[in-house]
């Protein structure tokens, strides 16, 4: 009997307690970023701004490719992230195929259009292309069973 009366008590005195840890606990908020570069990812979200942005290097490089559950898909070009067939910021238009995931069709400007897979960058002056693996390899598990 005693030990329940103190389980309650105990109960009743965290109860009170939670309000206050509660309200000194911050908000985490965007992580990962300096407290400026934060502000300034808020301040771009809040009022909707876009960086300009432009192809700048003798490389270009396919980055990555993300589809969201909605259709529309992220593509990263030279490490700046960009939707399809946007090319009004940055001047490449990245086109996207179902039938091929992880590549894409890019089109720099006037420029020749190049098709990269994922992690595939190419000299825009003399259109050699480059793995960036350094003489390595990728094996996914398909392929590594396909050789057995």
């Amino acid at each position: 009997m005693r030990l329940a009366i103190r389980i309650r008590q105990s109960l009743v005195g965290l109860a009170l307690l939670a309000p206050a840890f509660a309200a000194n606990a911050q908000e985490l908020g965007r992580l990962f970023f300096t407290p400026e570069r934060r502000a300034a990812l808020e301040r771009q979200r809040t009022l909707n701004v876009q960086e300009a942005q432009t192809l700048q290097g003798t490389t270009m490089s396919l980055d990555g490719v993300v589809y969201r559950s909605s259709g529309k898909a992220t593509v990263w070009i030279n490490n700046q992230a960009q939707a399809e067939n946007e090319s009004a910021r940055t001047g490449v238009s990245a086109s996207l195929s179902p039938k091929a995931p992880g590549s894409a069709l890019l089109k720099p400007g006037e420029e020749a259009p190049a098709h990269l897979k994922v992690g595939e960058a190419v000299n825009r002056a003399t259109g050699e292309r480059n793995t960036r693996l350094g003489g390595g390899v990728v094996v996914t598990p398909a392929a590594a069973a396909a050789r057995r």
